[in-house]
């Protein structure tokens, strides 16, 4: 969890973007976070528990709960050499720091919150984000240590009739989840997520939005353990997830590819809105394409 953050800039960059920090400043204070570095924090002293020295938190108890954030190239490599959590701040239009390994950034303070800085952290630090809520559902991405589960799932056989198995060699699957979360996740910020029960905090399934090769609509997949089948979790779980595409990824239309004998996913893609829109074949299996406007 997020609970420092080091600002480590120039002291040039400070002094041009003073006033930009204190909405940033006062969110993170809102939701614990200590902040040090910033040489204006001295005049805030009221409004935000400071830590003293700038690197104060990276040799410690609290190192991997610590964000930094620098506008300086040595100080990147230093710090991702030491194994910290590092972000650029790209303020420069000249772009003379750089950081060939970032793996992502803050370019803009006036914009940034504490939400956007976690999940930069939990980016950086190899965290699940969690992606939404319904009432009785979790959805978050998915993790190495959800596999066990998944072959759990997907050891019944109704599962895999109307869809792809998992790998028969575990570490195939695992490595593949790896390769998803460093690859996709990292890149695109949404793919195939993990669907967890509330109550029993039990992994119950998958669902997300992903793009297949060859289409140029996102597709939506999901998948409900039998156990948990009959409780409308498959539409719930959907229909957030569809509200979630159009509002946070701002996309208009998705595509659903369902075999057919599948009704049970035929009658909830048209609960759900979506309606047919042909066939199309691949590897030899003849899909039925259903599209929703979101």
């Amino acid at each position: 969890m997020l609970r420092n953050i080091c600002f480590l800039l120039k002291k040039e960059t400070e002094e041009k973007l003073q006033g930009m920090f204190g909405p940033l400043l006062d969110d993170l204070a809102a939701h614990g976070v200590t902040v040090s570095g910033l040489q204006e924090l001295e005049k805030r002293a009221e409004d935000v528990k400071c830590r003293q020295a700038a690197m104060l938190t990276a040799h410690g108890n609290e190192r991997e709960e610590t964000l930094y954030i620098t506008d300086q190239g040595k100080v990147y490599d230093s710090l991702r050499i030491d194994g910290c959590y590092v972000l650029p701040f790209l303020h420069d239009a000249k772009g003379e720091e750089r950081y060939p390994n970032a793996q992502c950034a803050v370019e803009r303070l006036e914009e940034t919150t504490f939400d956007s800085l976690e999940m930069l952290y939990r980016r950086l630090a190899g965290l699940p984000w969690e992606i939404l809520e319904t009432d009785r559902l979790l959805v978050r991405e998915t993790t190495v240590e959800d596999v066990d589960c998944f072959y759990e799932i997907y050891a019944e056989p109704s599962i895999t009739a109307y869809m792809e198995a998992l790998c028969e060699d575990k570490d195939e699957e695992i490595a593949y989840i790896e390769s998803y979360i460093e690859k996709i996740y990292a890149f695109y910020g949404f793919g195939m997520w993990t669907v967890i029960e509330k109550q029993s905090k039990k992994v119950i399934g998958r669902a997300g939005v992903s793009w297949r090769e060859g289409y140029d609509l996102p597709e939506i997949g999901f998948v409900i353990g039998v156990p948990w089948q009959g409780k409308g979790y498959a539409y719930e779980v959907c229909k957030a997830i569809l509200d979630y595409t159009r509002e946070e990824l701002e996309m208009t239309k998705v595509l659903a590819l369902i075999r057919p004998g599948n009704e049970r996913s035929v009658r909830l893609c048209e609960k759900l809105g979506f309606v047919p829109d042909g066939r199309t074949k691949e590897n030899g299996i003849t899909y039925q394409i259903f599209v929703k406007e979101l």
